[in-house]
């Protein structure tokens, strides 16, 4: 049975989208460790999975994690990784945090966790201990700075371009049209109403006008959501993109254009700032700068400024190159 969330009016407007650095290291640890299939980043999983072996020797509590965190149940903790009080939180606030979770609320949440669930007893002792809290701190601070910090610029353009599209879909068009294709488990009811298909949660849930939470994640293919009154109500999906081979260039339009500015063409099925797209083609700013400049000067892309940066997008000339 799935869990339902009444939406009003006033949630539309409270409603935000965020990204979690946290979170999105958790989701990393649940690849690394084989509790997530690794699908598209499985050459990133590839690279980095000896680094994670050695993290886990130096952190046992990243082993003991599975008994409590990523598990095929649904039944996981909170504290690791709490929902962003704001849009653009850094890992390291989200990680103070973290570090503020009183003993007991994580001990709490560990044995709702572990409640009919076999763990070996040197797991339990682990997670049981005055120094939990502590050592899983410890544990994804070393996971973010040894491994996701270097490929993060890539996964937060993946993670930002998805918050684009959808929270313009949801402004403009509202909530059907935002979660239309968010994924198979989340359906939109005319009634006013969030269905979610989750093993561990059902019933009744209102958001009495505090909005929702969106958080989007390169990593994961399943839809999770913190629906308990300790946390503000959000919910994970999978991010647009995240999942898709990197956009290709036609080989008759790079031998035109040349392929970096061809593939900046076909990243710009949907626009996309200069540092997204830098991130995305593993290019400097200035490089990605000035095949950005060529492609404006010769009308097949257009540049809109929203706040402080400015939104690229491909042109109908733009569009009618790559579709050939």
């Amino acid at each position: 049975m799935p869990v339902r969330i009444e939406v009003t009016p006033q949630d539309l407007v409270a409603t935000r989208f965020a990204i979690s650095p946290l979170i999105e290291t958790m989701h990393a640890q649940w690849v690394l460790a084989g509790r997530l299939e690794a699908g598209v980043h499985g050459r990133w999983a590839a690279r980095w999975r000896g680094t994670y072996r050695e993290l886990e020797r130096a952190h046992p509590v990243l082993r003991a994690a599975d008994a409590i965190s990523g598990n095929r149940r649904g039944t996981n903790v909170a504290f690791i990784a709490p929902p962003p009080t704001a849009v653009n939180v850094p890992f390291e606030a989200e990680l103070a945090a973290m570090r503020r979770t009183p003993l007991e609320q994580a001990h709490a949440e560990i044995a709702r966790a572990l409640t009919g669930r076999p763990a070996a007893g040197g797991v339990r002792e682990l997670l049981a201990g005055p120094r939990v809290v502590e050592r899983f701190a410890d544990a994804y601070e070393a996971l973010w700075t040894e491994i996701v910090s270097h490929d993060w610029p890539r996964f937060r353009a993946i993670l930002q371009r998805d918050v684009a599209h959808r929270a313009g879909r949801l402004a403009a068009y509202g909530w059907a049209a935002a979660l239309e294709d968010l994924s198979p488990q989340v359906h939109w009811r005319p009634r006013g109403q969030i269905e979610v298909e989750l093993t561990s949660l059902h019933g009744l849930r209102r958001l009495g006008g505090k909005g929702l939470l969106f958080l989007p994640s390169a990593f994961t293919t399943a839809v999770g959501a913190y629906l308990e009154d300790a946390w503000p109500y959000a919910m994970i999906y999978p991010a647009r993109g995240a999942a898709a081979v990197p956009a290709a260039a036609d080989a008759d339009l790079s031998a035109l254009i040349g392929r970096s500015r061809a593939r900046i063409l076909a990243e710009l099925a949907e626009p996309a700032t200069t540092t997204q797209l830098a991130a995305l083609l593993g290019q400097s700013l200035g490089t990605t700068g000035g095949h950005l400049a060529a492609l404006r000067r010769t009308g097949l892309i257009a540049g809109t400024r929203v706040g402080r940066g400015v939104l690229y997008a491909r042109t109908p000339l733009g569009d009618a190159l790559v579709d050939g």
